[in-house]
């Protein structure tokens, strides 16, 4: 009974910016940790960027520098701000979250997956 609807990607042009957002709606208490993974084609599904219920943030090596992750807690909303984007970062993203249920049940979430395509 919960889900979480990405939104945000797109083309854009080396050097570019996007932001996505992920919206968690549903039977939630809480989420604890909220995070963006990518994967390109061929390649296995990396973490791109975390943060946790303290707001404590956690990035991979490649975007560091360049992408934000954050979140509003009222609107169990997570957002990737992806600045100076390069090809390399062309990629299907996928939000995730750990929630706590009302039910008090703790479970993982995906997202349905967002294109980002960074090309000239």
């Amino acid at each position: 009974q919960v889900q979480l609807v990405e939104s945000g990607g797109g083309l854009v042009q080396p050097g570019g910016s996007l932001r996505l957002s992920c919206a968690a709606s549903g039977s939630i208490l809480s989420i604890n940790a909220m995070g963006w993974f990518r994967q390109a084609p061929g390649k296995q599904r990396e973490l791109v960027a975390a943060i946790a219920g303290g707001a404590s943030t956690d990035y991979a090596d490649s975007v560091k520098g360049r992408f934000t992750i954050s979140r509003d807690n009222a609107k169990n909303t997570v957002y990737l701000q992806m600045n100076n984007l390069k090809p390399e970062d062309t990629a299907v993203y996928y939000c995730n979250a750990a929630i706590t249920t009302k039910r008090l049940a703790h479970e993982t979430y995906w997202g349905q997956g967002t294109q980002v395509t960074v090309s000239s």
